[in-house]
C-alpha cells in the first residue's frame, strides 16, 4: 500500500484545541490530581512510576498550590516501605495523603496497606503497573504487582489511557473519602504511564466540586489527636479478632455503589461517562473478550473491524476490579453471549486460572441465569510483550472452535509447553491513521525529547489526534530508543507498536548495520537518514540489504549530515533539533514555516534556562538544516555499485 502522508489544508493547520487540552503522559495525568488533592505525598522512585514523584516534587519546589490553597509537603523516604509508613502516619494524623509506586516497591508497601485498609483510612496510591521480578527482573509493564496486593483491602480502579489515568485518579480520590476504603489508581506501566496523548485536564473548580467537604471533615475528625483521644490498631485475641475482621464488610459492600454515583457526578461535571464494567460491541454479541487496562485499545479496534464484516463480537472493559460487583458485572454482559475469553496480564503459578479468569467464573456461577457461556482464560502482554489486533483476531477465532484452548498464551512462541495461540503476523489495522512514524535514536541523544516536543506541537496547534510512545532498552542511556508517533483525524485507540510505518527516521547511520530499520516500512514510505557522508556518497555506503529494501518498497530517501550541521553551528553532538526540523520539512504534517516557528518556541522553552547562547545555537542549527537536507534520486543507482552520474535534488 502506498504511503498516505498528506498535507493538511491551510485552514486546518492552526486549529487550537480547547485550553483545557494538554499533551501529557499517564504519569503526569495521574499526579496532577494527586497533587491537587493532597497535603502530603511520600515518594520513592521506581521505574516506571518515578516521574509522578518527580512532578510532585518539582511543583512543590515551585510553590504550586493544591485546591486548598496550600503547597503540599513532598517527602522522599529511604524506600517504598518508608513511603508507605509515612503515608500511614500522615493519614492517622488527619492529613490528605497519597503516594506513587509499582512492582517490588508496591510489595514493600503491603504491611502498611493491610493496616491502612483495616483501619478504614481513605487514600489513593497511584500505580504504574509493572512486572514483578521472578526468574528475572523486568522494568516493563503488566499486572503482576497489583494482582499480588488484591487481598489487602484496597479498592482497585483501572484506567486504559492517559485520560483515564487522570479521570480515575479523580474518581478514586472522591470515592475513597466517601467510603473510607483506600484505593489503587492503576494504569499500565510504560504503555500508559509513558505514552503521550491528549488529556482534557480537570480545572480546579471541578476538582473542588468532586471533593465533598463533609467527607474531608469526617477524615480529619478521625485523626489521632491527644486533644480528642481514641484508639485503633490494637492487638486482639481469638475471642474478638474474627468478629472485628468481619465488621468492615458493609464498608466494602458499599464501594461499588459509591463509585457508580461518583462516576455519575463526574459525567455531569465533565461529560465523560464511565461505568464499573463497560461493554462495547454488537448488542447481540455471541463472542466477547473480558479485559482491563491498555490492552482494550487493540480489542476495541478489532471488534469494530469484525463487526463491520458482519460478525457479532464485543468486549467488556473492567474499571472497578476490587471490590468485584457481581450485580454490575452480570448486568453489563449481553444476554446473547455464548463464548467468553478472559485475558489476564499476569501469571499466577500453580493456580487453575489467573485472577480475573477465576473471578469471572465465580461471578457467572453466582449471578448468570441465561445458560452458562463457555469461558476460557489466557495470558497476554507480560512485561510489556506486544498485544495487537492480529492477536485479538486469533483469540476470537479460538472462541469459535468446539474445544477452544484454555489457559492459553498469546503473543509469544511457547515451544516448550505449547500454550500459545498462533496468529497472522501480517494482519494490521494501522492504515486508519494518517501518519505513523518510527524514529531510531540513541538513549540520551535528544531524539526522544525532540519527538515529545513534536507531539506537543502537533497536538497543541492542529486538529489532529496525537500519540507518542517510546521504546527504551532497559539499559536506558546509551542504548537504542525507538519512538512511535501517530497522528490521526480520528481518536487513536492503537495502544500497540507501529508495524506499518509511512515515515522512518534513522538518526545514527551505524544502526543500518545493526538493526532492520526498514522492516516495518510500508511501500512508498519516507526515510530520513542521518549520514556522515557527502550526499553523493550516501548510496554507495548503504548496506546492500538496505539498498534492496529501499528499491523494493519504493522508499523516498532524504539524507542529511546532521553531525556536520551541528558542528558548524556550535551544537557539538546534539543533533535532535536538526533532525526534528528535517521531519517537519518533509513529513507534511503541517506547513513547514509554521512548524519551524513552533520548533523555535519549543527550543526556547526547553533550553531557556541554559542561557541565550544555547538557545541561539539551536536556532542557527534549525536555520542551517534545510540548506543541507537533500532528496536522493537513486533511480540510476544499482544495488551494490555506484551509478555513473549521481542524481541529487
Amino acid at each position: 500500500m502506498e504511503s498516505s502522508i498528506t498535507h493538511p489544508k491551510p485552514s486546518q493547520s492552526i486549529l487550537k484545541k480547547a485550553a483545557s487540552i494538554a499533551i501529557m503522559d499517564g504519569n503526569e495525568a495521574a499526579v496532577h490530581i494527586a497533587y491537587k488533592t493532597s497535603e502530603v505525598c511520600a515518594i520513592y522512585p521506581i521505574t516506571p512510576s518515578s516521574t509522578m514523584g518527580e512532578w510532585a516534587d518539582e511543583w512543590s519546589s515551585d510553590n504550586k498550590e493544591n485546591i486548598f490553597g496550600q503547597v503540599p509537603k513532598i517527602i522522599e523516604m529511604q524506600s517504598e516501605a518508608g513511603a508507605a509508613g509515612a503515608i500511614h502516619g500522615a493519614l492517622q494524623g488527619g492529613a490528605l495523603a497519597s503516594t506513587f509506586t509499582c512492582s517490588q516497591g508496591l510489595l514493600l508497601m503491603i504491611p502498611n496497606m493491610y493496616k491502612i485498609a483495616g483501619e478504614l483510612t481513605p487514600t489513593v496510591f497511584h500505580i504504574a503497573a509493572r512486572a514483578l521480578a521472578t526468574h528475572a527482573l523486568s522494568i516493563f509493564g503488566d499486572h503482576s504487582d497489583v494482582m499480588a496486593v488484591r487481598g489487602t483491602g484496597f479498592a482497585m480502579l483501572f484506567g486504559n489511557n492517559a485520560q483515564e489515568a487522570h479521570d480515575m485518579a479523580m474518581i478514586a480520590t472522591s470515592a475513597t473519602l466517601h467510603s473510607s476504603i483506600p484505593f489503587l489508581n492503576i494504569f499500565d506501566g510504560f504503555r500508559t504511564s509513558h505514552e503521550l496523548n491528549e488529556v482534557n485536564v480537570l480545572p480546579d473548580s471541578i476538582i473542588k466540586q468532586m471533593i465533598d467537604v463533609n467527607d474531608v471533615a469526617k477524615h480529619r475528625y478521625r485523626a489521632l489527636n491527644p486533644e480528642n483521644p481514641s484508639i485503633r490498631g490494637t492487638a486482639q485475641n481469638p475471642d474478638v479478632y474474627f468478629q472485628s475482621r468481619e465488621a468492615c464488610n458493609e464498608y466494602h459492600w458499599k464501594v461499588p455503589a459509591i463509585v457508580e454515583t461518583t462516576m455519575q457526578q463526574f459525567e455531569q461535571l465533565t461529560g465523560r461517562a464511565y461505568k464499573l464494567f463497560e461493554y462495547y460491541g454488537h448488542e447481540a454479541a455471541e463472542n466477547i473478550i473480558i479485559i482491563m487496562g491498555s490492552g482494550t485499545g487493540a480489542v476495541h479496534e478489532t471488534v469494530d473491524y469484525l463487526n463491520s464484516k458482519g460478525e457479532k463480537t464485543g468486549y467488556l472493559n473492567i474499571h472497578l476490579y476490587r471490590p468485584f460487583s457481581v450485580k454490575h458485572f452480570i448486568n453489563a454482559l449481553p444476554l446473547t453471549v455464548k463464548n467468553i475469553a478472559v485475558l489476564d496480564r499476569c501469571k499466577e503459578t500453580g493456580a487453575i486460572g489467573e485472577p480475573l479468569y477465576m473471578d469471572v467464573i465465580n461471578a457467572l456461577h453466582a449471578g448468570w441465569e441465561h445458560g452458562m457461556p463457555k469461558v476460557i482464560g489466557g495470558r497476554y502482554g507480560l512485561a510489556s510483550k506486544e498485544f495487537n489486533p492480529a492477536m485479538v483476531m486469533a483469540i476470537f477465532e479460538e472462541l469459535k472452535k468446539d474445544k477452544p484452548k484454555n489457559s492459553f498464551t498469546i503473543g509469544i512462541e511457547d515451544d516448550i509447553t505449547h500454550t500459545n495461540l498462533s496468529y497472522n503476523k501480517d494482519f494490521s489495522l494501522e492504515d486508519q491513521h494518517l501518519f505513523r512514524g518510527l524514529f531510531f535514536g540513541l538513549g540520551a541523544d535528544g531524539t526522544v525529547s525532540a519527538n515529545k516536543n513534536t507531539i506537543k506541537i502537533i497536538g497543541d496547534t492542529t486538529n489532529n489526534h496525537v500519540q507518542g510512545y517510546f521504546v527504551y532498552d532497559s539499559k536506558k542511556s546509551g542504548s537504542l530508543t525507538v519512538s512511535h508517533l501517530r497522528f490521526s483525524e480520528k481518536k487513536i485507540e492503537s495502544t500497540y507498536l507501529i508495524t506499518s510505518a509511512n515515515f522512518i527516521a534513522c538518526h545514527h547511520f551505524s544502526y543500518l548495520q545493526t538493526y532492520d530499520i526498514l522492516k516495518d516500512a510500508q511501500h512508498g514510505a519516507t526515510l530520513l537518514l542521518n549520514a556522515p557522508f557527502a550526499t553523493e556518497d550516501v548510496w554507495n555506503n548503504l548496506p546492500q540489504k538496505i539498498q534492496e529494501e529501499i528499491k523494493e518498497k519504493a522508499i523516498k530517501l532524504y539524507v542529511i549530515n546532521a553531525s556536520k550541521v551541528a558542528k558548524e553551528t556550535g551544537m557539538g553532538s546534539r543533533i535532535n533539533s536538526i533532525l526534528q526540523t528535517c521531519f517537519f520539512a518533509i513529513s507534511n504534517v503541517m506547513p513547514k514555516e509554521e512548524a519551524i516557528s513552533y520548533i523555535k518556541s519549543a527550543i526556547k522553552k526547553t533550553y531557556g534556562r541554559k542561557g541565550e547562547a544555547v538557545v541561539q545555537k539551536n536556532f542557527d542549527a534549525v536555520d542551517k538544516t534545510l540548506e543541507n537536507l537533500s532528496l536522493l534520486d537513486y533511480s540510476n543507482f544499482t544495488i551494490g555499485n555506484r551509478a555513473i552520474i549521481p542524481a541529487i535534488s
